[in-house]
C-alpha cells in the first residue's frame, strides 16, 4: 500500500466518479471512459495536465499543500476525504506510531468499559482488532466467541475480518451492505494515516483475496470516519434492535477506539437490551455456582 499507487488509485477513483455537469462543464456526447478527463481535471484544480498526470501515476510526491487543496476542491472532496488525500500526498507531515510488540489495551480503559455493566463496549485498535470489551459488548456483538479472545494476539477477533468472513457476524447485521461499507470506509482512512503498517496491508491482502465483497468495496475507495450513527441488527437471542453508537478516542496516538452502543430511553430496543444484561448476568452468576474440581 505505496502512498504513490495508493494517491494515483484514489484520484482516479474519485476523477471517474464525477460527470462534466457536476463541475460545470459541457458534456460533448458519449466518452470512451467514464468521468473527467485529466486535463478537465487539471484545468479546475488550475494546475498543468503534465502535472496531474504524474500525479495519478505515482511521479510526484512533493505537492505543495496549495495545489492539495486545489485538487480536493476540483474533485468536491467532504471533509473525510480531503483529509485522507493530504495523508496520502504528503506522508510525511502524518505522525507514524511504530508498533515493535503486540498492542494491547491500556489498564485505565479496561477498567473504563467494565464499569458500564448494562452498556455495551468494545475497544478496537487502529486495525479494527478487538482488544478487549466488556461483558455485555461481548454477547451483543460476537456471543459465539470466547470472551478472552482479545486477550491474545493469535486468537484476537478483528470486526472487519467477521463482518466479511464469519457467517455469524454476517447474519447480526440487517442492513449488512450499509456496516460493510461503513467498515471499508473507516480502514480506508486508516490506511492513509499509516500506509507503512505491514499487518493492515496483510489484512487488506487477506480480506481481498477470500471476499469479492470486500475487493469490490476496496476498489471503489469510500472515506469516511465514522463516529456515530446507527446499528440494525438481528440478535440471536433478542431479535431486531436497533443501536446508537459513539466512537470514542483516547487522547494519545495508540489509535484506540471505545466503541458504545446505547438505546433510546423508552424503546423496543432499550427493552432488548436490558433483556440481554439481564441474560449476561444470569449466565455470569451461574458460572460463579460452577464448584471447582
Amino acid at each position: 500500500m505505496s502512498n504513490p499507487s495508493e494517491l494515483g488509485e484514489f484520484l482516479r477513483v474519485r476523477r471517474a466518479a464525477l460527470q462534466p455537469e457536476d463541475v460545470g462543464l459541457l458534456n460533448y456526447g458519449i466518452r470512451r471512459v467514464p468521468g473527467l478527463r485529466r486535463e478537465e481535471l487539471a484545468m479546475l484544480a488550475g494546475v498543468s495536465n503534465t502535472y496531474y498526470t504524474r500525479l495519478e501515476q505515482g511521479l510526484s510526491n512533493n505537492a505543495s499543500e496549495a495545489v492539495i487543496d486545489a485538487i480536493a476542491r476540483a474533485l468536491n472532496l467532504n471533509t473525510d476525504e480531503r483529509a485522507h488525500l493530504f495523508n496520502l500526498a504528503r506522508p510525511g507531515t502524518t505522525k507514524r506510531r511504530t508498533l515493535s510488540k503486540p498492542d494491547k489495551v491500556r489498564p485505565g480503559t479496561l477498567r473504563l468499559i467494565q464499569s458500564m455493566a448494562t452498556t455495551p463496549a468494545v475497544v478496537l485498535g487502529r486495525r479494527s482488532e478487538v482488544l478487549a470489551w466488556n461483558h455485555i459488548g461481548h454477547r451483543l456483538v460476537a456471543g459465539h466467541l470466547e470472551f478472552t479472545s482479545p486477550d491474545t494476539p493469535s486468537t484476537r477477533p478483528n470486526m472487519t475480518r467477521l463482518l466479511f468472513l464469519d457467517q455469524h457476524t454476517r447474519e447480526l447485521y440487517t442492513r449488512w451492505q450499509e456496516e460493510a461499507t461503513r467498515a471499508v470506509s473507516s480502514l480506508r482512512m486508516v490506511a492513509g494515516q499509516a500506509n507503512d503498517d505491514p499487518e493492515l496491508a496483510s489484512l487488506v491482502g487477506e480480506l481481498t483475496l477470500k471476499s469479492p465483497e470486500f475487493a469490490s468495496l476496496w476498489a471503489r475507495h469510500p472515506v469516511k470516519n465514522c463516529m456515530s450513527g446507527l446499528k440494525y441488527m438481528h440478535h440471536p437471542e433478542v431479535g431486531d434492535i436497533e443501536l446508537n453508537f459513539e466512537v470514542l478516542t483516547p487522547p494519545d496516538e495508540s489509535g484506540h477506539r471505545i466503541l458504545m452502543y446505547t438505546a433510546d430511553p423508552g424503546t423496543a430496543a432499550a427493552e432488548s437490551l436490558q433483556l440481554l444484561t439481564s441474560c449476561d448476568a444470569v449466565m455470569a452468576d451461574g458460572a460463579k455456582r460452577i464448584p471447582s474440581r
